[in-house]
């Protein structure tokens, strides 16, 4: 069993990615927003943490920064909805930053379950 920390400023969206992850066995926290995802992370430190990038207080991108200067070694899921069709792609600009994934919203259960499988695996493989 895993330990993962959602951090999405959506309430629904922390709500169903919570019940995919249990489904799976796994323990799960959530946090609204980057502060409130930094320190769940200090005090749980969790295998796999799934980020939104647009959200208030602390966005995604410089909440990336924050964790993997601190915890390097951290599996990141970086998640927006913003990406598709802007200027500037949001999920490979936190991949630039540090996150090792990247999912775009809204996302399928199976694409979820797959991505949990790969990263934890990568934790055991590395």
């Amino acid at each position: 069993m895993a330990t993962i920390l959602i951090v999405d400023d959506d309430p629904q969206v922390c709500e169903v990615l919570e019940q995919i992850i249990l489904n799976q066995g796994h323990r799960v926290y959530s946090a609204l927003n980057g502060e409130e995802g930094i320190s769940l992370y200090r005090q749980h430190l969790p295998d796999l943490v799934f980020l939104d990038i647009l959200m208030p207080q602390k966005e995604g991108l410089e909440t990336i920064l924050e964790i993997r200067q601190e915890f390097p070694n951290v599996k990141i899921i970086a998640m927006s909805a913003a990406s598709e069709g802007a200027k500037i792609d949001l999920l490979e600009l936190a991949q630039r930053l540090g996150a090792q994934y990247r999912m775009p919203k809204p996302f399928e259960l199976k694409a979820v379950t797959e991505l949990v499988n790969t990263a934890l695996r990568q934790n055991v493989d590395s």
